[in-house]
């Protein structure tokens, strides 16, 4: 059952979700400014942006803004050290999927990663239009231009067939108070049909990377994920040195399909 408020914001959002989908606002394909370096990035991150740099043979920076770069490396030592601490074989050549994907800004850290083949980012709210004046399939379109076998993909995860190898699923709605923060209507907080999707989209043996914000929302993604018929491999969360602008710590998790 959901508050009054609750439901208040949901309308409003729902107006205008369906005003975006209506217009299809675009304004083209737009490339970020290269920054070439990060100036006044903190010791500590400079250090792990240098190891990762060593580590997967990337320079974000060469291509995207500082700010990107920056969270692209973020979401990067994020799967670096997840992988670390769990020991698991890191799958590359695949087909790789994200569910969620906003407007896919951290797909150079999937493919700097997990080296895919083929590489689709998914997002239900293509149309979301920004200060700018552009609109976040206008981003999208760009970021994926800049990476070899990516796409971007409108659509709703939950009805998709996308067989892959690896699902990467970054911080997914499973609570009202997290759809409403992004601005989205209650009718699209279905996670059990979420989970059910990504469980047939997963490929026998396959793996899904599952990003929580901290213990309680891992916990309600965990009983998601066990209830669709997925076993779970590892976990891990620990700060790390670029988190400290996170309320929570991320939670990964990986799952797969027996």
């Amino acid at each position: 059952m959901y508050s009054l408020l609750e439901r208040l914001r949901s309308l409003r959002h729902r107006f205008w979700y369906g005003i975006s989908e209506r217009v299809r606002w675009s304004r083209g394909v737009f490339h970020e400014t290269p920054a070439r370096d990060l100036p006044g990035v903190a010791f500590e991150q400079t250090q792990r942006i240098a190891a990762l740099q060593c580590r997967y043979q990337v320079h974000f920076e060469e291509k995207l803004s500082a700010a990107t770069s920056i969270n692209n490396y973020e979401y990067l030592d994020i799967l670096d050290r997840t992988w670390a601490d769990s020991g698991l074989p890191r799958p590359e050549g695949g087909v790789v999927c994200d569910v969620g994907c906003a407007s896919f800004w951290y797909a150079a850290a999937l493919h700097a990663f997990f080296r895919p083949r083929e590489l689709v980012g998914v997002e239900v709210e293509g149309h979301r239009l920004f200060k700018d004046g552009r609109s976040r399939i206008d981003y999208a379109a760009g970021y994926v231009a800049q990476i070899p076998g990516a796409r971007f993909l409108l659509a709703d995860y939950a009805d998709c067939e996308l067989p892959a190898d690896v699902i990467t699923a970054w911080f997914p709605f499973v609570t009202a108070t997290a759809l409403l923060a992004w601005r989205l209507p209650l009718s699209m907080l279905t996670p059990e049909r979420l989970f059910t999707r990504i469980y047939l989209n997963l490929r026998s043996r396959g793996l899904l990377v599952l990003v929580n914000h901290g213990a309680a929302e891992a916990a309600i993604a965990r009983e998601l994920c066990s209830a669709a018929g997925l076993t779970p491999l590892s976990s891990f969360a620990e700060s790390g040195a670029f988190s400290s602008h996170r309320a929570s710590t991320a939670s990964v998790s990986c799952w797969t399909r027996v």
